[in-house]
């Protein structure tokens, strides 16, 4: 969409929405990339995208609209067929009189408006939109289709149990049609639901479906407990298992390509009382475009952040437990660094998302292929950094330690509960005290909350319950950073400041969609190196920590509940995991 730079700017500095020398920063970087100013003020975090596209649609004088939470007529949204909304980012919502509304995110691309208007023979009216209000709105189509599915897999199901009894080869039976339906079916709604994982459980009469999204199980259908055998069998022939090998786990991995995006699944089958269960991890290849703000990086830790990745060597981890994020913060944090004259090598278990120009290797315990064993090859391939998967034993510490000691910068997680955990777990797997000190530059610890939805309700905090929140984190340091990132006013205080509740609706039931971290980012300093040598205990680093002005993670959280982000109620949730 062309408009040209001296009216963006014009505009952003009437409007006041970026500051005078922020503006001349990404003025600069964009005639040294001969890049586009507004995308450079996305990419920097100084404006939404949202707020571009309201920007661009002010001065090209076309209407901008926002169809999040809007509910399109079924009819109206049919006029464009799914796969041309979803290729082109164009989306019909209202029809009247006088034409055909569209919204789209580039008013300008004639040959869209062109073909719709063949298509439908109606007059088109081109809206402007964001990202999220088009992916809002092509959810819609799949929407649609939800009630579809629970009718095909029960047609599907019934079918399966009629050929069940016939079949009895179940090698046969899991490549029969209504089984591969089915299969193919659950796969497919649990994309469009967003979901993380799959479970199928059997139980003494029924088989349940249950799907993982935002972090929260979800029930999401049940099925006739005979039908189990044969999807069970469709896994195991999908995942390369043994479909005969009942009795002892069993795990794989298979792709699919769904709605033309590439998706691997993680396969874990498990033996139990009333049959196998089945939990598979859905892993989008081509997922990136990730960035700290994005995350929920902001103000000093971010800052910390990108100090300790301009370091050429020495070792920053992350901590968190399984499912918090810890291995996208690693990739974004590759995709800073992933530039033309860095070699990236890692080491994973399992590569999450394949990333271009890093050389990526997979983990194989089966044939005694580990992390050890691929980080002392690693370190041969000449690399500039290195990311291991994660830090399991001492072996692979030890090897991390070495890599980081011999000029290279090594990224990796580790199981903790907090960054202040990560000094005293290396020392129980028998690092050296002096060899840490001398390679670890810094260490994050995170969760995962789930981020609200903008149909919310607003709520101020009683005395009692700040009184609460007061005895669990330092309120005076949170307020402090809100008002260093001017996200409230400079004489703002706590009784001022509202926070929010999720208000459900009928596309986000519990009020919430997606998620981002809540995180502290600890800088290894030296009196905190002093505190190592002295083995002391994560208490004592942690306090040493939040005197240097740390945030610590349940700080991050109420910081960004304050901001309308997230709730209270999450932050605490997972804070006390």
């Amino acid at each position: 969409m062309f408009i040209e730079e001296k009216q963006l700017k014009t505009f952003i500095t009437d409007a006041n929405l970026v500051s005078g020398h922020d503006l001349e920063r990404a003025e600069r970087e964009a005639k040294e990339n001969k890049g586009d100013l507004g995308e450079v003020l996305v990419n920097q975090g100084k404006i939404t995208e949202d707020d571009l596209r309201r920007i661009q649609a002010y001065i090209l004088g076309i209407p901008f609209v926002d169809l999040r939470g809007v509910r399109i007529d079924f009819d109206t949204l049919s006029l464009i067929p799914e796969p041309v909304a979803r290729t082109w980012n164009i989306v019909a919502y209202k029809r009247s009189d006088k034409g055909l509304e569209v919204a789209m995110l580039d008013a300008d691309d004639l040959r869209q408006i062109d073909f719709i208007k063949k298509k439908v023979a109606l007059k088109i009216l081109p809206r402007l939109t964001s990202r999220e209000s088009i992916k809002s709105a092509l959810l819609q189509y799949q929407k649609s289709l939800k009630a579809e599915f629970g009718d095909i897999v029960k047609r599907e199901a019934a079918a399966v149990e009629e050929r069940g009894e016939r079949v009895s080869d179940l090698s046969k039976l899991s490549d029969e049609l209504p089984v591969v339906r089915i299969v193919d079916t659950l796969l497919k709604h649990a994309l469009i639901q967003n979901a993380s994982d799959v479970h199928i459980e059997p139980g003494e009469s029924e088989l349940l479906v249950r799907y993982r999204i935002d972090g929260i199980l979800h029930d999401a259908m049940v099925l006739p407990k005979t039908v189990a055998p044969a999807m069970v069998a469709r896994i195991k022939v999908l995942s390369n298992l043994k479909l005969d090998e009942k009795r002892l786990p069993q795990d794989g991995r298979f792709k699919m390509d769904i709605n033309g995006e590439k998706i691997s699944f993680r396969v874990s089958v498990l033996p139990v009382y009333f049959g196998e269960k089945v939990a598979m991890r859905l892993l989008r290849e081509a997922a990136s475009g990730f960035s700290l703000e994005g995350i929920g990086f902001h103000g000093e830790a971010m800052e910390h952040l990108h100090q300790a990745v301009r370091q050429k060597v020495g070792l920053l981890l992350t901590t968190g437990p399984t499912g918090s994020g810890k291995t996208t913060t690693l990739y974004t944090l590759i995709d800073i660094l992933n530039t033309r004259d860095i070699n990236i090598s890692t080491i994973e278990d399992p590569i999450e998302y394949q990333i271009p120009r890093v050389n990526q290797t997979q983990v194989k315990p089966d044939i005694g292929f580990s992390f050890a064993n691929g980080l002392r090859s690693l370190v041969r391939q000449d690399p500039d950094i290195i990311m291991v998967g994660e830090i399991r034993d001492n072996e692979t510490a030890g090897l991390a330690i070495n890599a980081a000691l011999t000029g290279h910068l090594v990224l990796s997680t580790l199981h903790t509960n907090s960054a202040s955990g990560a000094m005293p777990r290396l020392l129980d797997m028998k690092v050296e005290p002096f060899l840490l000190v001398s390679t670890v530059n810094a260490v994050i610890g995170q969760r995962l909350v789930r981020r609200l939805t903008e149909s919310r309700e607003k709520y101020f905090l009683s005395k009692s319950e700040l009184g609460s929140l007061g005895r669990r984190a330092n309120l005076e340091r949170v307020l402090g950073a809100l008002k260093s990132e001017s996200i409230v006013s400079p004489g703002a205080g706590w009784d001022k400041i509202p926070f929010w509740k999720p208000r459900p609706t009928d596309e986000f039931r519990d009020g919430y969609s997606g998620r981002l971290c809540i995180h502290e980012v600890l800088m290894v300093s030296p009196a905190i190196r002093e505190l190592v040598l002295k083995a002391a205990s994560t208490e004592a680093v942690e306090s040493e920590a939040r005197k240097e002005g740390m945030l610590t993670m349940i700080e991050d959280g109420i910081f960004k509940a304050a901001a309308g982000v997230t709730t209270i109620e999450e932050v605490l949730r997972v804070a006390s995991e």
